[in-house]
């Protein structure tokens, strides 16, 4: 079982979008039982809310559901439950600065965009993923997570 938490500012727009995304292509390729996949902020701003509104509606879009996702904020015991810590952006990393990121389990997303093999990525290597956030445009997010998934999942070996 490997253990793979994304994460991302505040947990209701790509993090979630990533685990939502990431399960469904496991699904899809028969590895969900191999993977645990969640999600995780970097702030605490939106502690407890739900996925961004727009962020559902595109997950929903591509018959994914995120229902009864919340945000919650990553923690210290997260470096050692999870295998892999893969974040959206370098201002995520910059953001845990009081945490552990260094240690080979933390990630940048795109760093597994370009994967089509086991073991074919360079940790923290990836453009990062642009936040809908600001831009408004989540089907440009959306394809950027699933071309990063999909890549993870070679690189996994799956």
């Amino acid at each position: 079982m490997k253990n793979i938490l994304f994460v991302c500012h505040g947990n209701i727009c790509r993090s979630p979008m990533a685990e939502f995304i990431m399960k469904d292509i496991a699904g899809k390729a028969g590895a969900d039982a191999l993977l645990h996949i969640e999600s995780a902020a970097t702030s605490s701003e939106e502690i407890g809310n739900g996925v961004y509104p727009p962020a559902v509606r595109e997950l929903a879009r591509h018959g994914i559901s995120c229902n009864g996702k919340r945000a919650r904020r990553i923690t210290l015991s997260d470096f050692s439950d999870y295998d892999m810590i893969i974040v959206m952006e370098n201002y995520n990393i910059r953001n845990m600065r009081s945490l552990p990121v260094n240690g080979g389990k933390v990630w940048k997303l795109l760093d597994f965009a370009a994967c089509n093999a086991k073991g074919c990525a360079q940790p923290l290597s990836g453009d990062d993923i642009s936040d809908p956030w600001y831009h408004g445009d989540f089907s440009t997010t959306y394809k950027e997570i699933e071309k990063g998934c999909k890549g993870l999942l070679k690189y996994l070996g799956l």
